[in-house]
């Protein structure tokens, strides 16, 4: 895919040359390619190209966004002659004028790892390896029939280029694959939708062709499958007192993802989500707050290869890092771009991100997780006299400020005595995030994405 970086460059020069004190430019083009299979039949494939560009310039600290798919000088120039005026004539409405914290700008080119390019790969191979999968997974597994399947293939390539008027240019590309699927199981007369992997989520990594090798799905349908059908099979209610719990890398990515990624967005805290996505129970002034125990570690890193969240650039021009969002139960760290940063007297830490060329840059998550520690699944099990162990979700909810949360298991079991014993049916767990945090004992090792 190309590019013609000599459009965004004069959106910024002419937006300059309108007076704004402010501009930048991002061409953004997604390729995607989506292809599925029902119960060995392929579906129409689904075919995406998004391209275009977006741009943002400040005048007076007013900042206003615009976009265009129709990418030609005469369009740039009326895009941003559109862009520059919105900002002059929203400078009687602004109350607190937006300034961007001072950063170092990136230059040059990134891009995600990659062995073997997507877009050499065909439609019909795509297809070939999801006839493979349905085969592993088609007759059902201990007495469970999976009447109605759809497996999902989903590729795609982005790339980039960004520009600003204070010296950022770069150029990126990141590929990625994922494997989803929904699945109809039917036993002793009744029906039940789950997915592989569970919680309707993905496998999935970016990189090339060689992600499937990586993910190897064939094990890992095979595996899922025959466990989350031992899943519909059990009857036995989890116990009604307290008990201790284990949570699997799923439900533990969930809860860090909602209770911890999503409240620690800065412009949740400052309130300018909450008309659509929500608010945040942290505060302005909640850094150092003490929130969970001393086994409390959650982090949110965009580097890290192969990640899905992966990016070493936002799309503010600022170079991506890790970011401790809780250490030992407190605190430590937001989710940050220039103009939150700015108002906390910080540094941006690359939190800008855009999921296409016509939708603004805003503060959202990478890869959030739980630190690993320093047990096994054996030693976790160990001390546990009786408990759950909640391996993969069906459903979840939270609230607005994050604060009360309510998740479901699907593959759960009991624990006696330091062993794993039978399936539990749909375990619950509703807890607030204080609490949630507080009561963590032990985390295990292995860490997986």
């Amino acid at each position: 895919m190309s590019l013609d970086t000599d459009l965004a460059k004069l959106a910024v020069d002419y937006g300059l040359s309108l007076g704004a004190e402010y501009v930048e430019a991002r061409l953004h083009r997604v390729l995607e390619v989506g292809c599925l299979l029902r119960n060995s039949s392929p579906e129409p494939t689904i075919l995406v190209d998004s391209n275009g560009l977006g741009v943002r310039a400040r005048y007076r600290g007013a900042l206003a966004f615009g976009a265009t798919n129709t990418l030609s000088t005469q369009s740039v120039k009326e895009l941003i002659e559109e862009v520059v005026k919105r900002a002059k004539a929203s400078t009687r409405l602004v109350d607190e004028p937006i300034e961007f914290s001072g950063e170092e700008m990136g230059r040059g080119s990134w891009s995600a790892e990659e062995k073997e390019k997507l877009e050499d790969i065909s439609v019909q191979t795509m297809l070939k390896h999801l006839k493979e999968l349905d085969d592993v997974i088609k007759d059902g597994f201990h007495g469970v029939s999976f009447t109605n399947r759809l497996l999902i293939i989903e590729t795609s390539i982005e790339e980039k280029f960004y520009v600003n008027s204070e010296g950022a240019e770069l150029r990126s590309r990141v590929p990625r694959l994922s494997i989803s699927s929904f699945i109809n199981a039917s036993y002793n007369g009744k029906n039940y939708t789950i997915t592989i992997p569970a919680g309707y989520s993905s496998l999935g990594e970016s990189g090339g062709w060689e992600v499937l090798k990586r993910l190897d799905p064939y094990t890992f349908f095979k595996q899922e499958g025959s466990n989350l059908a031992k899943a519909v099979k059990s009857e036995r209610k989890p116990p009604s007192e307290p008990v201790d719990i284990i949570l699997g890398p799923d439900v533990v990515g969930l809860v860090a993802h909602e209770s911890s990624g999503h409240p620690a967005e800065a412009d949740r805290i400052l309130g300018r989500e909450g008309a659509q996505a929500g608010e945040s129970y942290l505060k302005k002034d909640s850094l150092g707050l003490k929130i969970g125990s001393s086994e409390a570690y959650v982090s949110d890193d965009p580097t890290i290869p192969h990640s899905m969240g992966f990016y070493l650039y936002d799309e503010e021009g600022v170079k991506a890092r890790k970011r401790q969002l809780i250490e030992a139960g407190v605190i430590r760290e937001y989710l940050h771009n220039r103009a939150t940063a700015h108002v906390f007297s910080t540094k941006s830490n690359a939190a800008a991100r855009s999921v296409a060329y016509n939708r603004e840059p805003i503060i959202r998550m990478a890869n959030t997780y739980v630190e690993p520690g320093d047990y096994s699944f054996e030693e976790l099990l160990e001390d546990i006299e009786l408990g759950v162990y909640i391996k993969s979700f069906m459903e979840w909810n939270i609230d607005d400020v994050r604060f009360n949360q309510r998740y479901v298991g699907l593959e759960a079991y009991l624990i006696e005595r330091g062993e794993i014993k039978e399936g539990v049916k749909a375990p619950v767990l509703e807890i607030t995030t204080p609490r949630f945090w507080s009561s963590l004992d032990a985390r295990g090792k292995d860490l997986q994405f």
